[in-house]
């Protein structure tokens, strides 16, 4: 498979001369590759997530200097044939290795973590406030939030209840129909969002104990802000989460939203699963429920 990708790339770009690739496992949506220990080249796995990284590319080129950590910058794009196998983008690696839990419990010192928050936080006060006119990213309204909840509902309710014990499908229901019918709740100003800001998309430096940037936008759109901080509490729980939000906003109903959101991550990997032969991620999702 490798010789198979350095082909393709090299077709495109017969000037980078390839010594070396590796491939790394933890893509989901696409295969990723290392090329020659300085750049990621990202192949999408299957047809819908080829839009995604045209989307994804247009939104780093629109962003590109005005956040405030790092982040890929494109520069290797090829997007005509519309195969997948052979649609791709590439970037200089950035430095860093993510930021997973345990490595943010090895970080003793409360001013520390207190860095990391406001590290992240200024990121995505930047993220959340740039400008989106240019972008062909669609805004979600009030109506549209709601409207794709009921659609994910149903999309639960049809591939994954079959599945899932009598409790947890109660306790599923209970929260998507609260939260459709909160309208106070869904009172939110869209912005540009990640998407999926969690643990394996924030990179680390040990050495600094420090963020070093931020990687995979595939999920980029114009959405609730929640959304983002649902991926941080995912990842390293209710205090650093609460810290995060102390730096943000005063808004008290953003809790609400975050919890929801997150009760539905692993559904969704699950769902993932069962849409794309992914038996991985269909079990991982729905342990827990069944």
């Amino acid at each position: 498979m490798k010789d198979y990708y350095g082909r393709i790339i090299s077709e495109r770009y017969p000037n980078l001369k390839i010594d070396q690739i590796e491939m790394n496992e933890i893509g989901q949506n696409n295969t990723v590759l290392i090329v020659n220990e300085r750049f990621v080249f990202r192949f999408p796995k299957y047809l819908e997530g080829i839009e995604k990284l045209k989307k994804e590319t247009k939104v780093l080129e629109h962003i590109g200097k005005r956040v405030s950590l790092p982040i890929p910058e494109p520069k290797y794009i090829h997007f005509e044939s519309g195969v997948v196998g052979e649609v791709f983008t590439g970037y200089p690696l950035l430095s860093g290795t993510p930021l997973w839990p345990s490595e943010i419990k090895k970080v003793k010192k409360e001013v520390q973590i207190q860095k990391i928050a406001e590290q992240l936080v200024r990121f995505l006060s930047d993220l959340h406030s740039q400008p989106v006119d240019d972008l062909d990213v669609k805004k979600q309204r009030m109506e549209d939030l709601r409207h794709s909840t009921e659609k994910l509902y149903e999309a639960f309710k049809e591939k994954l209840f079959p599945y899932m014990k009598e409790t947890s499908k109660k306790e599923v229901a209970r929260n998507f129909e609260v939260f459709i019918s909160d309208k106070k709740t869904l009172n939110f100003e869209p912005v540009l969002i990640h998407g999926d800001f969690g643990a394996s998309n924030i990179l680390w430096d040990a050495e600094r104990e420090a963020v070093s940037g931020i990687i995979d936008f595939g999920e980029t759109e114009v959405g609730d802000p929640a959304y983002d901080f649902a991926g941080l509490s995912a990842s390293y729980g209710r205090s650093f989460l609460e810290k995060c939000l102390g730096l943000y906003t005063s808004d008290d109903t953003i809790m609400k939203r975050i919890e929801f959101y997150q009760s539905t991550f692993a559904l969704q990997e699950a769902l993932h699963g069962v849409e794309n032969n992914d038996q991985k991620a269909f079990e991982e999702g729905m342990r827990g429920y069944r």
